[in-house]
């Protein structure tokens, strides 16, 4: 692991910004018996769990106070993460303090009402000096839709999360000018948060209207040295969540998260949820489970847009999500940047060659893509 030392210092220097004497939380997954990935993923899993354990070896070792956990892979990207991981980076007295009022079972099955929300946020920041100052998600499944992501960022925890990871990032999508990324990005989101609505269309037959009234967009740059921030590493895009019950039209899926599709889904949307799968493809199948498992799993609830240059796969969906030119739509959870949907399901399709029209309080149309070309 010696050839990754110097992209561990970067990642906790240049994207962590970590100082001396602040807790810092790695975490890694483990494939569940149940599960059947390819022999392909389940290497890369097997890599991704190495590569974070002796990340958090190389942090022990050059700043201290590192913890590493590790867990069984949670059902789904979206749901929260066993308490083992709560109390590694939340500390003994808060989950004890959550148990003992009867909320942790209930946040773990992402089941709380609003009341029982502010319970336990009132709990967390009386007792936040337990809490971990940097905590680095390098499981398989996303965290960044839980509970969990969001209390440990509103406490002030700075969170990077990198789900479905692959080692072999740190020589490409990491290595990206971040600076230039940053302003890239920015650049970018001034221009959508003008928008009203936008329009995506791409050539395999993708047509979608969303609507952004009073939701803003915001730019994922891996600049997380600020309390309470949050994003994803490899970075490089503008999301939003656009409004529930308004996005209209037709998405066409032809990559899973980690692998191309053999053929073609067409996703029919009407009043922001999928009502309709067209295709044969066998991931339609997992699509249907989890839409049968909760209509909420049916919700546009993500807009996004990659804005780096040094992201190219598109078989891998936290890189494919941040290829410059492409954009990405999600399904199921947003309410951890602006939505109203809560539940234990957020997954990102990428979309390629898109043209992405911008349309103004007045009317007016620009073109921000065009065939995935970035205009801004």
């Amino acid at each position: 692991m010696q050839r990754y030392n110097e992209s561990f210092a970067s990642l906790l220097t240049t994207n962590m910004g970590v100082r001396p004497g602040e807790r810092i939380v790695f975490f890694s997954d483990l494939v569940r018996a149940d599960e059947k990935p390819s022999d392909a993923d389940r290497t890369r899993r097997s890599e991704l769990h190495a590569t974070a354990k002796a990340a958090a070896a190389y942090a022990q070792q050059h700043y201290g106070n590192c913890n590493f956990t590790e867990f069984p892979t949670t059902p789904a990207s979206g749901a929260e993460p066993p308490e083992i991981l709560w109390r590694s980076v939340f500390g003994e007295r808060i989950v004890d303090l959550l148990s003992s009022a009867n909320l942790m079972a209930r946040l773990l099955d992402k089941k709380v009402s609003a009341e029982e929300l502010e319970q336990i946020k009132e709990i967390v920041t009386r007792n936040q000096v337990q809490i971990a100052q940097v905590v680095i998600a390098m499981a398989n499944n996303s965290t960044s839709h839980t509970n969990f992501r969001k209390l440990a960022c509103a406490a002030g925890a700075r969170f990077a999360s990198l789900p479905h990871f692959d080692p072999a990032m740190f020589f490409t999508s990491m290595e990206v000018n971040w600076q230039e990324l940053v302003q890239r990005t920015d650049r970018l989101a001034v221009a959508v948060n003008r928008a009203l609505t936008l329009e995506a269309t791409t050539p395999d037959g993708t047509r979608i209207h969303f609507n952004k009234t009073e939701r803003t967009a915001e730019g994922d740059t891996g600049m997380l040295t600020t309390a309470g921030s949050f994003g994803n590493l490899p970075a490089g895009e503008v999301y939003l969540a656009p409004v529930e019950g308004t996005s209209e039209g037709i998405m066409v899926i032809t990559h899973a998260p980690t692998r191309p599709l053999a053929s073609p889904l067409r996703l029919i949307i009407q009043k922001g949820e999928v009502v309709a799968i067209e295709g044969n493809e066998p991931y339609r199948a997992k699509l249907e489970a989890k839409f049968a498992e909760s209509r909420l799993n049916r919700n546009i609830a993500e807009l996004g847009i990659g804005t780096n240059d040094r992201a190219t796969r598109p078989d891998n969906v936290l890189e494919a999500e941040k290829i410059l030119g492409t954009i990405h739509i999600a399904l199921g959870d947003n309410s951890g940047f602006g939505g109203t949907v809560s539940t234990p399901f957020h997954e990102d399709y990428v979309l390629f060659r898109p043209t992405l029209t911008a349309i103004d309080a007045a009317g007016r149309r620009t073109t921000l893509l065009d065939h995935g070309k970035l205009l801004i």
